[in-house]
């Protein structure tokens, strides 16, 4: 018995069937392409009537601010773009990220000296919130990192570094790799780091954990304290700083300084 050939008026119906359902696909598709602009169209008005209403609290409270960029987001608007445009003259953020901007730098220059250009996020919060003066616009860390991250596009050195839970932020040019990023990472917890510590807690060799902390000392990031007993402590200043703003008793701070 032999099979029957499928003919071609059969081959002919299935294309003409595959042709009606990808045009049929086609349709909705565009249905739903317009659609989709419809309902973005209504969002960004519900946005605009949301920023016209909510003016002041978007500028001066940090909460409305995150639920107002979030909103932005969803429809690929960023509202602290430069420029003069609508969301720029509705509401100023751009300028209160811009003043931001320029407050966070005269932060980190005035400290520079003393913690080599890495500060905490939480210190350089607090030290912000106190420069701005107690009747100035709520500023939450959040903002700080948006305005930071505004800074680090204009190429001047400014960066976020993870550590423990938080952030060091950089303003210095200085060339950290991961190497160096691991190290600050251990020395979270006590404000300093050891040779030997590294090499047990990284299972690292001596000559590298050597040449990051020399790095580090080089370029003002660390300090060194070969008096200390047993084995020479490399201090990283930001850290230290941020232990020394907590209430600690007499006997602790000498043991923290170095």
């Amino acid at each position: 018995m032999h099979r029957r050939g499928v003919g071609a008026g059969a081959i002919a119906k299935k294309k003409l069937a595959e042709a009606k359902y990808k045009e049929r696909g086609t349709v909705l598709a565009e249905d739903q392409i317009v659609q989709m602009s419809k309902q973005l169209e209504t969002f960004k008005s519900n946005l605009e009537e949301f920023a016209s209403k909510h003016k002041q609290e978007i500028r001066k409270n940090s909460q409305f601010r995150v639920q107002f960029q979030e909103m932005c987001a969803t429809i690929g608007v960023d509202p602290l773009a430069s420029g003069k445009g609508f969301w720029s003259e509705m509401l100023g953020v751009g300028d209160f990220y811009y003043e931001l901007g320029v407050q966070i730098i005269e932060v980190c220059l005035a400290l520079k000296h003393r913690n080599g250009g890495l500060i905490t996020l939480d210190e350089l919060h607090h030290r912000v919130l106190k420069g701005r003066g107690k009747y100035a616009q709520d500023v939450s860390q959040d903002d700080l990192m948006r305005a930071i991250k505004k800074l680090k596009v204009m190429g001047n050195g400014f960066g976020m570094i993870p550590v423990g839970g938080s952030y060091l932020v950089q303003s210095v040019p200085a060339e950290l790799n991961m190497d160096h990023t691991v190290v600050l990472q251990l020395a979270e917890k006590k404000g300093y780091v050891t040779v030997s510590e590294i090499k047990a807690s990284l299972k690292w060799e001596k000559e590298r954990a050597c040449h990051v902390l020399d790095h580090l000392l080089k370029e003002g990031l660390a300090w060194l304290d070969s008096q200390a007993a047993g084995e020479s402590q490399y201090w990283l200043p930001a850290l230290f700083s941020e232990l020394t703003s907590r209430d600690v008793t007499p006997e602790e701070a000498n043991q923290m300084t170095p």
